[in-house]
């Protein structure tokens, strides 16, 4: 990982909520810095730090804003979506049988035809080799055992996850707000 002294490109500006936690880690909370922008304008977020980047028009100046925080808070306690992105999030992008991070589907543990449901109980992360070799049998059919359980997760079990996946570059001023084991780079 990469840590920019200079905005990263497009210049996003990281969106804290209003407790100064980022709203998400993966995909990381960014906003385009003409959302970010407008949201000042509107008084929905306050600037924590800037870019030294300026933006203007004839009668007014300002610096691009960096990392913003909502003025409202915004319960992260409500259940997520059951996405495919999400499903590999709760899995840590790796098949449940036997690891990999590659070539990833879906599997229903119980399968469709033997009444199984499209659920955060009875899906888990895999890969299309284990897929195609559990086909429609039980895990204990094929003679396999997901690694974890499937389950419902919690948005603080997906936020956690994510913070597994730090992404390729970050802006020096969003580090006081990310919590990734992060070397610093010379």
């Amino acid at each position: 990982m990469q840590v920019l002294s200079r905005p990263p490109s497009g210049a996003p500006a990281l969106v804290l909520n209003a407790d100064y936690r980022p709203l998400s880690y993966y995909p990381l909370s960014l906003w385009s810095w003409q959302e970010t922008i407008k949201a000042v304008f509107l008084g929905r977020v306050d600037v924590v730090s800037t870019y030294d980047t300026l933006v203007h028009s004839p009668t007014f100046e300002m610096r691009l804003p960096s990392v913003v925080s909502l003025k409202s808070y915004v319960a992260q306690d409500r259940p997520p979506a059951f996405t495919r992105f999400n499903l590999f999030l709760r899995d840590a992008f790796a098949c449940q049988y036997c690891g990999r991070g590659e070539d990833l589907t879906f599997d229903h543990v119980v399968p469709r035809s033997r009444g199984g449901r499209t659920t955060w109980e009875n899906i888990v992360t895999a890969c299309a080799p284990c897929n195609l070799a559990k086909g429609g049998r039980t895990p204990r059919e094929a003679g396999v055992t997901p690694r974890r359980a499937p389950h419902r997760p919690t948005m603080y079990q997906l936020q956690d996850h994510g913070r597994r996946f730090p992404p390729n570059h970050l802006h020096e001023s969003w580090l006081d707000y990310l919590y990734w084991d992060i070397e610093l780079e010379a």
